[in-house]
């Protein structure tokens, strides 16, 4: 049986609120906030009494519960959703964000958002407009395609392909490129759910154009070409290009759709990089519509872009699912100043976060991983060993999956602590430091730290090795 004796013992609500533990966060956290902590904290006191779990003599004295209470009502008011040091190596990781904003996008959301604007209003006509309107120009500008639409990601941009060309009807596609993209879904899946009926030609490997041809029927509607760019076949290994995927399909008159995925409109193989297909190329070769993300390669906000013919973009733009599917102002206003800066290419090299550290190179890299050596010896901390290392980064979000860009790693190691309680002690630190285990290390790559993140790394690292 729980000790009545005990349990009578348990402060009352009322005393640990007037405590000067708790009473002083008044102004920085909600009363209801506080109540809640307060009352939280002594019902799970009271819960493992009643359990008759052990509970030291000190948990139950006022001055420890308010402790622990102030606490609590300190991190339930903070924000879920925070920033983090980016210590990875992963460019676009799915995690941790993805694509990092420009400068000029997060001005432009700043501008735009503090006020009224234009989403939906012509001036010109002084009447209703469309909001899609405001990146239209810019995506057909610089890729060549006749019209676009953006949704909320490219999932969204598939499912509304497929769900306006061919629902109800055949949609032939290579086996080898049924691919599962992040959080389990699948392009069966999303075929499934627009309606359309899958028609998988080929083998894993190889999938000729005969197999395409074979499988055309009156039942046909769509020819869809998805790029792998989450995985890779080598060795014995085939498939259809695009251009001879719209050479069948133009003779057969069908419409030929490519799934880009990560997306991207510049060219990565004179940086070192693997050749990945580009919009524009895809465009050139005469498909009729091309689907990708607007973040990942791209380096704007979560989007789901489509381009080609515009008789076919506007049918999609009609479709009563794109209501679902719709971007916001937020989202606009930060991918038509993303696209800017692609007007000029060496401006978005530089100044578009994403493609700056997948170009970054090697000299670069090694002298700030350099620098971080050298700050964080300068602490002059016997237990914090600090040394570079060769090592190799990713691109990550499902792109480029054989690419691995060379860069200098610091290794860093506290006396007394493993690697795993390390990474776990920086991952608990304010702001959060996600690093990489490897081969038994904690590795830091420079590649992916941002201004500041240095002296986070630092000032963390001094508090645990202090």
């Amino acid at each position: 049986m729980p000790d009545q004796q005990r349990l009578a013992q348990l402060p009352k609500v009322d005393t640990l609120l007037v405590h000067p533990r708790v009473a002083g966060l008044e102004g920085s956290v909600p009363r209801p906030v506080v109540l809640s902590a307060v009352r939280q904290h002594l019902d799970g006191l009271r819960a493992r009494l009643l359990a008759e779990e052990e509970v030291a003599p000190a948990e139950l004295e006022p001055e420890t519960a308010a402790g622990a209470a102030a606490e609590l009502a300190l991190c339930l008011a903070a924000p879920s959703l925070r920033g983090v040091v980016n210590a990875t190596g992963v460019v676009v990781h799915t995690n941790l964000g993805r694509s990092l904003l420009s400068k000029r996008a997060l001005e432009r959301l700043l501008e735009l958002n503090q006020g009224y604007s234009n989403l939906e209003y012509d001036l010109a006509k002084g009447a209703r407009g469309s909001r899609y309107v405001h990146v239209d120009r810019l995506l057909c500008e610089l890729t060549g395609a006749e019209a676009s639409l953006v949704v909320n990601n490219n999932a969204a941009a598939v499912l509304l392909s497929l769900q306006t060309l061919a629902k109800g009807r055949e949609v032939v596609v290579s086996r080898g490129q049924l691919v599962e993209i992040g959080g389990s879904f699948r392009i069966p899946d999303v075929m499934a759910r627009s309606g359309a009926v899958l028609r998988e030609v080929g083998a894993t490997n190889k999938t000729h154009l005969r197999d395409y041809e074979g499988a055309i029927t009156s039942e046909t509607a769509l020819l869809l070409k998805v790029h792998t760019s989450n995985f890779a076949v080598v060795g014995f290994h085939q498939e259809v290009s695009l251009s001879e995927l719209k050479d069948l399909g133009d003779r057969y008159h069908l419409p030929v759709m490519e799934d880009l995925g990560s997306g991207s409109l510049v060219d990565f193989s004179p940086y070192g990089l693997p050749r990945e297909p580009t919009v524009q190329q895809a465009l050139a070769e005469g498909v009729d519509l091309v689907t990708f993300s607007g973040d990942k390669l791209l380096g704007g906000p979560q989007a789901g872009i489509i381009l080609g013919k515009a008789e076919l973009v506007e049918r999609c733009r009609k479709n009563p699912t794109n209501r679902a599917l719709r971007v916001d102002k937020l989202t606009l206003a930060a991918l038509e100043a993303t696209l800017e800066l692609y007007r000029e290419p060496e401006k978005a090299l530089a100044e578009i976060p994403t493609l700056a550290m997948i170009t970054a190179p090697y000299e670069r890299l090694s002298g700030r991983a350099s620098r971080l050596m050298r700050r964080l010896k300068g602490l002059n901390l016997q237990r914090l060993k600090v040394s570079t290392r060769e090592g190799m980064s990713r691109v990550g979000g499902g792109a480029m999956p054989l690419s691995a860009p060379r860069t200098r790693l610091v290794q860093v190691e506290v006396e007394g602590m493993s690697p795993t309680r390390l990474e776990q002690a920086l991952r608990g630190n304010d702001p959060p430091i996600i690093c990489r285990l490897e081969d038994g290390h904690l590795l830091l790559d420079p590649r992916t730290l941002q201004d500041g993140d240095a002296a986070a790394i630092a000032k963390a690292l001094a508090a645990l090795a202090a």
